[in-house]
């Protein structure tokens, strides 16, 4: 037999190394810089030709060792990869296994899988109190008697400048009532309350700033005539005719978000998806009995709904005063209308536009007469639609995409790479867009709702939108999240936003743009941009120089 031989290489975080095929080594993508307070990272694959498992562990040799993290890169299933349609930045388009969970290893064990690649991922948390310099790191792997199989070796750059704060507003839509259907507890109860402090409390670290907040439950990806699980946080009374709410569990909601650092809180829908022709499910205790007062089969405006509405809305807005986040809270209508909807999501709005003019107003649509008409004053545009937004000089625009951005934009699917994640940060930048929105940080029914999944085995909602559309994050057992390779690529897509708004500040939007776009033969778009990695990592690091030359200056 022959010598059996391992190996190990540096890659950097936007590839994806899948069990089946060899990563190719590309020093032009290894060179790695960071700002203070933000996390960077890399990849270390790693291989053998060993006929059988061998069994070992990983250490890491640095200065910085305390502010690295290394996670195992875990393959999940994707049956629906993508859909029929596709362009020519896929990487693979075949079910089957993807690169996409991460996970924290126990006691440092790893196992080398005969004739398998894997990779880890390894962060580097870089804080405000780290001194600036070049850091070696030091990636081992060992055998059980601690003999050294092989090792990776690579540094950091660490500069002396603060990465700012994020400035756009970005929300990945929360689902409560998820959390509480896969870990088998009851709403708002207290482990119930203990998951979602730790499911938002990722999100926050991960440059999510705007949380969904369940004043009832979201009228979201539900059936027509069917019910989520009930997640409400206003609690409704109806005693002979009359209308009374307690913000209890409200108030402890806004106090444990803030409390982990969120900034902005956008209230669920007041009407359902697609139209907004019926109420939100509404429970309420009605003469002492605990029942469903409004859903599919409520009227959206000119009944019942709208007495309560005229009677809730009032005394919420008085709240969300009274606790200071009046200026920070954003309202829903209606997910997704089309012009076909146009006259009900108009009434809909009407029906309570009175109570609610001190406040912004989001929703996701796609067609410019929602804008055009001034029904819809702050429109959540898919990033395909956004050229006809921005040719119209529409300012302080707001982006979202979902299952049906497949061709040519960013978006996130597991079949995708990584750069047409991580380009959305460039975009979002050159276009000044104000907000960013997606519907899945973890969303783990099938579509409508109809049931629950295990998101570990299914990542496509049943079969019906690409796998890594519905969710970011896996819900470990021990009720924290377990992140993912997408989530973190979104993140380095954020922190990348933000030290261009620190260059900006330091030089101008011109000279910025200078450096994103005067190498490219033609201008970045939402459907045309550069997709080698490459062009992401090198963008970054000169940004980064840029940067230390003034700050030193």
């Amino acid at each position: 037999m022959d010598e059996i031989r391992y190996t190990a290489k540096v890659l950097s975080s936007l590839k994806k190394v899948f069990s089946d095929e060899e990563p190719r080594y590309e020093p032009e993508c290894n060179v790695l810089t960071a700002l203070k307070n933000e996390t960077v990272s890399f990849q270390v694959a790693y291989s053998g030709n060993n006929r059988y498992a061998v069994h070992g562990k990983v250490e890491v040799e640095s200065p910085i060792k305390d502010h690295i993290r290394v996670r195992q890169v875990i393959e999940v299933p994707a049956s629906f990869c993508c859909h029929p349609e596709v362009d020519d930045n896929y990487l693979r388009i075949k079910p089957g296994l993807y690169p996409d969970l991460l996970r924290d290893l126990e006691d440092g064990r790893i196992v080398f899988v005969a004739g398998h690649w894997q990779s880890l991922w390894v962060d580097i948390e870089v804080t405000e109190d780290m001194e600036a310099g070049e850091y070696p790191i030091i990636v081992k792997f060992l055998d059980h008697e601690d003999k050294e199989l092989c090792r990776a070796e690579t540094s950091v750059t660490i500069y002396d400048a603060v990465l700012p704060k994020q400035e756009l507003i970005r929300t990945e839509w929360f689902h409560g009532d998820c959390l509480a259907d896969y870990y088998k507890v009851e709403v708002f109860s207290e482990e119930h309350w203990r998951i979602l402090e730790n499911f938002i409390a990722t999100a926050v670290k991960r440059g999510i700033n705007m949380i969904l907040t369940p004043q009832f439950t979201p009228p979201l990806d539900t059936a027509v005539g069917g019910e989520r699980t009930t997640i409400q946080l206003v609690d409704v009374f109806v005693d002979n005719g009359e209308f009374s709410f307690d913000f209890t569990k409200l108030k402890r909601w806004v106090d444990m978000c803030q409390r982990v650092g969120v900034e902005y809180f956008e209230m669920s829908h007041l009407f359902t998806q697609w139209g907004a022709k019926a109420a939100p499910k509404v429970m309420a205790v009605v003469d002492g009995e605990y029942k469903r007062i409004f859903g599919w089969d409520t009227p959206a405006v000119g009944g019942e709904y709208t007495r309560f509405l005229h009677a809730y809305l009032p005394q919420l807005t008085a709240k969300l005063k009274e606790w200071g986040i009046a200026n920070r809270t954003y309202f829903h209508i209606s997910d997704e209308p089309t012009l076909h909807h146009l006259e009900s999501y108009k009434a809909a709005k009407e029906s309570v536009a009175e109570y609610l003019k001190d406040f912004v107003i989001i929703d996701a649509l796609s067609d410019y007469e929602f804008y055009k008409t001034g029904i819809v004053e702050k429109p959540v545009i898919s990033n395909n639609h956004l050229h006809t937004f921005i040719e119209n000089d529409v300012k302080n625009l707001w982006s979202y995409y979902c299952t049906s951005q497949y061709y040519k934009v960013s978006n996130r699917f597991m079949s995708m790479p990584s750069a047409r994640n991580r380009i959305y940060g460039v975009q979002l930048y050159k276009y000044d867009i104000e907000g960013a929105l997606h519907w899945g940080y973890n969303f783990y029914n099938t579509q409508y709702s109809l049931r629950h999944i295990d998101p570990y085995l299914v990542t496509d909602a049943g079969g019906a939108f690409p796998s890594g559309d519905p969710f970011l994050v896996y819900p470990k057992d021990d009720g924290t999240p377990e992140e993912s390779i997408r989530m973190m690529v979104h993140y380095h897509a954020m922190t990348d936003l933000r030290a261009m708004k620190l260059l900006e500040s330091l030089t101008s939007k011109e000279y910025v743009m200078e450096l994103i776009e005067g190498d490219l033969a033609e201008p970045i778009t939402f459907e045309d941009y550069p997709k080698s990695d490459m062009y992401l990592i090198n963008l970054r690091n000169r940004i980064n120089r840029e940067i230390a030359k003034r700050i030193k200056n």
